[in-house]
This record gives C-alpha cells, sequence and structure tokens, in this order.
C-alpha cells in the first residue's frame, strides 16, 4: 500500500517550518507573465459564479514557494525575506536544514536539495516608544486667599 502526499501538504510544512525561524519569511512569488496576480486562473465570471451575495473569493497571496516531486525524492526552491541586520548566511542554512529535517521527518520522503534565494531585505518593526504620561486636570494648587 503506497500512502501518497500532496503537494499542498508539503507546502504547508515548509511554510509552517520557515515561519518558526525568526528574522526571515517566505517572499512574495513574483507576478508571471499572462497571470492576475497568481490567486487564480480561468475567467473571474467562473471564480465568482458560486459566491453568495456579499462574499470575495479567498485571496492566498502567491509565495516563492516552489516544491517537486520525483518519486520518493522532493526538491524545494525557496525566496526568503531577511530581516535587515540579521546575518543572511546564518539564516539562509538554518532555514535549509529546517526544512530538510521536517519534511524528512513528517513524511518519510527524502529531500534531495534545498535551494534558497534571499530575494529581498525588509526593515525591523519599530516598536513604539512610550508616552509620557499627561498631567491631570486641575494640577495647579487653588489659591486660599
Amino acid at each position: 500500500m503506497e500512502l501518497e502526499i500532496s503537494k499542498s501538504v508539503l507546502t504547508d510544512i515548509a511554510a509552517s517550518t520557515l515561519e518558526r525561524i525568526e528574522g526571515l519569511s517566505i517572499a512574495a512569488a513574483s507576478p508571471r507573465p499572462g497571470m492576475l496576480g497568481g490567486s487564480f486562473s480561468g475567467s473571474i465570471g467562473d471564480s465568482l459564479g458560486s459566491l453568495n451575495a456579499g462574499e470575495l473569493p479567498p485571496v492566498r497571496r502567491p509565495r516563492a514557494l516552489k516544491i517537486s516531486r520525483e518519486g520518493n525524492t522532493v526538491t524545494l526552491d525557496v525566496g526568503l525575506t531577511i530581516e535587515y541586520g540579521k546575518n543572511l548566511h546564518s539564516l539562509a542554512a538554518q532555514a535549509q536544514r529546517a526544512l530538510q529535517e521536517n519534511i524528512e521527518l513528517m513524511t518519510g520522503l527524502k529531500v534531495k536539495a534545498v535551494n534558497v534565494t534571499v530575494q529581498n531585505l525588509s526593515l525591523p518593526a519599530v516598536a513604539e516608544a512610550p508616552k509620557p504620561p499627561k498631567a491631570a486636570k486641575n494640577s495647579r494648587p487653588k489659591d486660599s486667599a
């Protein structure tokens, strides 16, 4: 009996693995010619025909994550956005190790290669400075005369 594992399961494993690594995220996929943001194919009427009034189709932002499978081996191509100031080489290597370990552990498939491309840098989130306490109303002392 052979067990079939879909590409969407492999993609979800890879995405959740990378979400756990601080300082990086999966880059947005570059738009391909002839695609409308990569979110759906077919005509708009086909996509909207089955929706109820007021509903919008679910939009999944395409990401730079490609998985190829040949038999029991898997190859991953990942585009990453890394936070400015972080060590690019260290985070890319950490992503490769984590992806290989998790895919092999969870699926039993052999990872042939994990190709990582650093596509973007992001600025770190700036912490908001604490606001000074507000002065209480009527804080002036009253004249006793």
